[in-house]
């Protein structure tokens, strides 16, 4: 009797929060973009949200495939 245990990888964890937080950060940085607030914020033009929004929703969706359970 032999038994399998699988164990899921705490990098497909990471990745499932990455992906979280990417997406609320994209959305909060697309509505910015739509609805701006009259600020004086140095560098707003770059619409750093909507960059790193991007840049973990990526990375995340990488973690969670590369990762993801039963993946062999």
């Amino acid at each position: 009797m032999s038994e399998h245990k699988h164990f899921i990888s705490i990098w497909f964890f990471i990745g499932l929060l990455l992906s979280v937080y990417g997406a609320l950060i994209l959305g909060a940085g697309i509505y910015d973009y739509f609805n701006p607030t009259p600020r004086d914020v140095v560098l707003a033009q770059l619409h750093a949200a909507i960059w790193w929004g991007a840049l973990l929703l990526v990375l995340g969706l990488f973690y969670v495939i590369h990762f993801r359970p039963g993946k062999e």
